[in-house]
Order: C-alpha cells, then structure tokens, then sequence
C-alpha cells in the first residue's frame, strides 16, 4: 500500500469526481505541456500527455500513487483542445452545433518508489461520443462571454449551466466528459492498487 495518492491535475471537475468516490488524495500540479495538432491521433496522444504528467510528478514523490489524467475533443478526426481565446472558442462551438464528436480521456497510473522513481504504470483511455444540438450564435456568444468555455477542451464543459443545454444526448460515460472516467478508473484500480481502493464509508 502506498503512502499517499496524488492526482497531478489542477483541474477542479476531476478534483470533485474523485472527492465524490471519497478517494483521499493530495494534488501536484504537472507543468506538462498539453499542446496538439489537428492531425495528432487522439488516443495515443491523451495517453501519453497523461503519462507524463504522472511520471513527472512521480519523480518527486516517494512511495505514493500519481494520478494522470488529459481530455481532448474529437470531432471529424481532428483534436479540439483548450481555447487561446474567445474567438477561438466560438469557432469551436460553432464547429460542434449540430454534430456529433468524441470526448477521449487518457488516464495513467504510475507507483513511485522509494527513491523518488516510478516502479510501475498503468495507461488507459475512456472514450465517450457527444452529440450537441443546433446552436444559435447568440447562445454561443452569451456562454462564451461567461468565460466558462475558455479552460475546457472543446470549449464546453457539461457540467456548465449553459453547456448542458447544448448537449443533446451522450453515449457512453457521462463522468468522462466531465473529464475523469470514474468507473474505467475504479476497475483499474482495483487491479493496479487494490489495498488503495476508495470506500463507501
């Protein structure tokens, strides 16, 4: 069992997800950089990005469990990442109006050891198809104008007051389009760290 779980996210959705499974667990920021290219194949890439933050900030820890974690939104096979600013944003939504598009999370699991290295890793990935509705552009502007879009891969969040409305229907695991895949995550685990499994109570 090991000393500690630290999710190496700042993200404040996958924060609350694993609070909801009462999953004890510190946070470290990675300072990864989660830059993508429109022609990036998505899985590989949310995979990877997710290992290496786990893996950075398993080289700071001892004996403890690092939680890794990326997001990224496909749609007609190119990656939809973070917004860089409101224009952007609009031009996202307004590609996503109407269509269909995928919510892809890498996940990674890396045990540190002792010496501040990572022993063992585990890597994998929650794929999620999200179909919006027809969008005007003055419901695009009123939500991107609350700056809600501006730090979410696709420039929505679900979760969002005006981004729920826009989501017409989902196949798949509604949690991995918040940005963490809780049960694809818990089954993991209960192979990868099972003396670390949360528990109900």
């Amino acid at each position: 069992m090991v000393d500690q779980i630290v999710l190496a996210s700042q993200s404040p959705r996958r924060k609350r997800l694993l609070e909801l499974i009462n999953l004890k667990f510190d946070i470290a920021v990675s300072s990864v950089p989660e830059t993508t290219r429109a022609d990036m194949d998505p899985v590989p890439f949310a995979e990877e990005i997710a290992l290496r933050k786990a893996r950075q900030i398993a080289s700071q820890k001892e004996n403890a469990l690092i939680i890794g974690a990326d997001t990224v939104v496909v749609h007609k096979h190119d990656i939809l990442g973070k917004p860089v600013d409101m224009d952007e944003a609009r031009s996202m939504l307004r590609r996503l109006s109407d269509h269909s598009h995928h919510v892809i999370t890498g996940v990674s699991l890396v045990k540190s050891s002792g010496k501040r290295r990572y022993t063992e890793s585990l890597t994998f990935h929650e794929s999620t198809e999200v179909v919006f509705g027809k969008l005007t552009d003055q419901e695009i502007d009123e939500y991107v104008e609350t700056g809600g879009p501006m730090d979410k891969a696709g420039s929505y969040g679900i979760q969002d007051d005006w981004g729920a409305l826009f989501v017409k229907q989902i196949v798949g695991d509604y949690y991995n389009v918040v940005g963490f895949p809780l049960y694809q995550f818990y089954q993991n685990l209960k192979s990868f760290a099972p003396k670390n499994l949360p528990h109900a109570v």
